[in-house]
């Protein structure tokens, strides 16, 4: 059955560069809906139709949401009276629905579609940012255009992460994604920005300039974040730009680390007695371990990600040895003028931490064969609950 969509009562008021209208249609195309009507009674017959109200910001998966289901009413309770803000519905009570959304009628008028509420939809954990956040739709108004960009900006944070990540990045990072959206940068843009700073930086390591290197590899890490949070608020995020940023992700870290090590000029490590080689040796086979064992764990056990499986996998993901964190025992390392004790301590760590992953896998291997199909915590996570444990807070109310 074909789908169509269409939008009704626009807002010109713009959330990072974009109507409520142009946000709705980017959410749209990246869920396979191109065909938008802006006459109902042109619908062919035997299609289906969103009808989505465009004074209304939605939440990215309630819109998909609605491409996935069919003959429902979504209906909004935060406002002094219930609205209906989207309908999917065949097309031959599409004039009925469009009735229902602009208020004309009133939702009994369709008896035979379901209502669903934020509350009832089954779609607060995000497995791709590794969090847990109820959905949105929020009316639009001129006075609340900073607050519904501020929810925007928060609700596109990674809060399973690095601690950097969580806590350092995202103030800075919404004024620059500001500028980006004011200069009409594009999310690859800043990407490749970042991997020219990768180069330098690798060059400045193996040269042994750690002051520079340093440098341009915490401002890459920044646009690490910059380019991910302009994706997701401008709706711009592509299937090439996820796998270029993800893959230099996956490939620099342990090149920076050997660049280091190059650069350091010595054959052994005195402060852990062990040669340079085997040192880097240790770094690369531990580095390779800990993204087997999240990949193993996501592909044949959880279906999500490692670091969701148990609160304690959610601390741990502030300080595994990912690049965040041992970019501070690096740049400690050479603040003290030992650079050799900083990569003695990435060493340490990644064995550390890839160690403690393995554990983990082991235990979630035996968690599967004896109590079945692994669960998230956060599935388990209730709203209502007026006193949330310190895991609930952290890791699912933001970072503001």
């Amino acid at each position: 059955m074909s789908i169509f969509a269409h939008i009704i009562d626009d807002s010109p008021v713009q959330h990072w560069g974009l109507t409520s209208r142009q946000r709705i249609l980017r959410v749209l195309n990246s869920a396979g809906v191109t065909d938008i009507v802006d006459d109902i009674a042109s619908l062919p017959e035997n299609s289906s139709v969103i009808l989505l109200r465009g004074d209304y910001l939605f939440d990215d998966r309630v819109i998909k949401y609605m491409v996935d289901s069919q003959d429902v009413l979504l209906q909004v309770l935060d406002d002094p009276t219930p609205v209906i803000a989207a309908a999917r519905v065949s097309s031959n009570l599409a004039g009925q629905a469009a009735d229902v959304l602009d208020g004309t009628v009133g939702a009994g008028s369709l008896p035979e579609v379901n209502a669903e509420t934020l509350e009832t939809l089954s779609i607060s954990f995000q497995q791709r940012l590794l969090k847990f956040e109820p959905p949105f739709v929020l009316l639009i108004t001129a006075e609340n255009q900073r607050d519904l960009e501020s929810r925007l900006f928060t609700w596109s944070d990674k809060w399973v992460t690095d601690l950097v990540t969580k806590w350092a990045w995202p103030r800075p990072a919404r004024w620059v994604v500001g500028r980006c959206v004011r200069l009409g940068l594009q999310p690859n843009h800043v990407t490749v920005a970042g991997l020219l700073l990768v180069v330098m930086a690798g060059l400045f390591f193996v040269r042994g300039w750690y002051g520079w290197g340093l440098l341009a590899g915490w401002v890459m890490t920044f646009l690490d974040t910059v380019d991910g949070k302009l994706a997701r608020v401008t709706v711009t995020s592509s299937r090439f730009g996820h796998y270029f940023d993800h893959i230099i992700d996956l490939v620099h870290p342990p090149i920076w680390y050997i660049l280091w090590g190059l650069g350091l000029g010595v054959s052994q490590l005195d402060i852990i007695a062990i040669s340079l080689s085997a040192t880097l040796w240790l770094i690369s086979v531990g580095y390779v371990v800990g993204r087997l064992v999240e990949g193993v764990f996501l592909a044949g056990l959880g279906k999500f990600g490692i670091f969701c499986w148990r609160p304690v996998d959610s601390y741990f993901r502030l300080i595994t040895a990912r690049r965040n964190p041992c970019m501070l025992l690096l740049t400690a390392g050479a603040l003290l003028g030992h650079p050799d004790w900083g990569l003695a301590a990435v060493a340490i760590w990644t064995v550390l931490t890839s160690g403690f992953l393995c554990v983990r896998l082991v235990m979630a291997i035996y968690s599967h064969m004896t109590d079945g199909p692994l669960r998230s915590w956060f599935l388990d996570i209730d709203p209502a609950q007026p006193v949330q444990p310190l895991a609930v807070r952290l890791f699912t109310l933001g970072n503001d």
